[in-house]
């Protein structure tokens, strides 16, 4: 990135005098810089500020943040309660470097009673020029940023004393579906890739593995109650991972699902994509209060295809902001059977910065459902920078999912998740499966 980093700087009254001459310092190096105060001398509650700075880096409105108070420890626990902040405070040039290359921190915390301006300026300057490049570290980072979605897995040791805490593993995280995704694959490796069929009978698959897989969806615009009754019933029974429904019955469907780990994940700018950003972020937050746990955003398919990134960008990033404000997942739904390999490319792009969680294939709505190829480009391009990839549209048994599991998806959106479940258990199952 360079010098086209934009940075968030603020402070409390104890780093008042630091943070104007990192500012000064910073703008004539040919940062772009946002100030978040404070302003003056005056005592105010570093907190506050600590938060403002995270939550520009944490929605992606700007790409770094630092952060000065009396020792930097406490802005640093502040920052770190923000969804996507990776806070270090770093008092050396080393902590510096090491937080970036192994730690791939984001916002950095400084102590005004430990650090004189000219080593603020070496340990920023190493803080903004430092990657974490390394596969290694970066799964690492995965972890960590696993732990704000609930508990993650531990050694033996660890479960053990974990175990009386009462904190149990009731859903999965998004760790839990990669490992269920890489088992499949390593499953049909193993077997040397043999065809696969939706006669397959008996395969040795876990069916609750393959049910944390599935958003259990309902969107055709004749959806009744009664539907949305009897897919949230049968969310209960197969323990899917999500309903995914229209936002008019997500309050229903979080009542319906109250006391169980199944999620309510609701569409938003659907199913065309051509609302403005303020348009979609608003519907995303009122879907949030409401009790969506998870959201599907359209893009903006014309604007990507007119080459206006900027635009896509901002419309992605406003969703992901109301998301992060209501602790909640972002999916970017590009509308694949609509666009180039390259435009697919570049909306993936601007969905990992704008710091989604996923990028999705489609609507379902349009010319054309997910493809293997496509979640394969897709999943390519997302899947080291932490991303998941959901395959929806068409996928409508066990060797669909199958097929697009191969080829990267990590999550699965579809009405046929109930024959897809019975088809993991040896069952023989006709028809279509759902009809609602």
């Amino acid at each position: 990135m360079g010098k086209n980093l934009k940075i968030a700087v603020g402070s409390d009254h104890g780093g008042f005098e630091l943070k104007g001459q990192l500012l000064g310092y910073l703008q004539s190096r040919g940062y772009f810089v946002q100030d978040c105060g404070t302003h003056s001398k005056d005592t105010v509650d570093y907190p506050r500020i600590a938060y403002t700075v995270a939550r520009l880096v944490g929605s992606g409105a700007c790409d770094r943040g630092v952060m000065i108070d009396g020792a930097g420890i406490g802005s640093a626990m502040a920052a770190n309660k923000v969804r996507g902040v990776r806070a270090a405070a770093c008092y050396n040039v080393a902590l510096a470097k090491n937080a970036r290359e192994h730690n791939d921190a984001n916002v950095l915390t400084l102590g005004a009673g430990q650090t004189d301006f000219e080593n603020a300026k070496q340990i920023v300057e190493m803080f903004l020029a430092g990657e974490c490049s390394e596969e290694r570290h970066r799964k690492r980072v995965r972890l960590i940023d696993a732990i704000q979605d609930g508990p993650i897995e531990t050694g033996a040791h660890q479960t053990t004393l974990l175990a009386t805490v009462g904190d149990p593993r009731v859903s999965a995280s998004q760790s839990d579906l990669e490992r269920i995704a890489k088992r499949v694959q390593e499953m049909l490796a193993s077997a040397g890739n043999p065809p696969i069929t939706a006669s397959v009978s008996k395969p040795k698959l876990n069916p609750k593995d393959i049910a944390l897989l599935i958003d259990h969806t309902v969107l055709r615009p004749d959806t009744t109650r009664s539907d949305i009754e009897i897919l949230c019933r049968e969310a209960r029974q197969y323990k899917f991972y999500s309903v995914c429904v229209n936002p008019t019955w997500v309050s229903f469907a979080r009542d319906m699902l109250a006391g169980s780990p199944v999620k309510v994940c609701c569409v938003v700018g659907f199913p065309l994509g051509a609302q403005p950003p303020e348009t979609k972020a608003m519907e995303a937050r009122a879907a949030i209060r409401q009790g969506a746990k998870e959201i599907d955003m359209v893009i903006n398919v014309g604007a990507l295809k007119s080459a206006d990134d900027e635009l896509v960008l901002r419309d992605i990033r406003g969703v992901v902001e109301a998301c992060r404000d209501g602790s909640a997942k972002c999916k970017v739904i590009l509308e694949t059977s609509l666009l180039s390999n390259e435009e697919k490319a570049r909306a993936c792009e601007l969905s990992v910065k704008a710091n989604a969680d996923f990028v999705k294939t489609s609507t379902g709505f349009s010319t054309g459902g997910a493809t293997v190829e496509d979640v394969s480009l897709m999943s390519r391009i997302v899947k080291d920078r932490g991303l998941g990839v959901k395959a929806s549209g068409g996928v409508r048994n066990l060797a669909d999912l199958l097929k697009m599991v191969a080829a990267g998806a990590t999550r699965i959106g579809t009405s046929g998740g109930v024959k897809i479940v019975k088809e993991a258990s040896g069952e023989v199952v006709t028809g279509e499966g759902a009809k609602y």
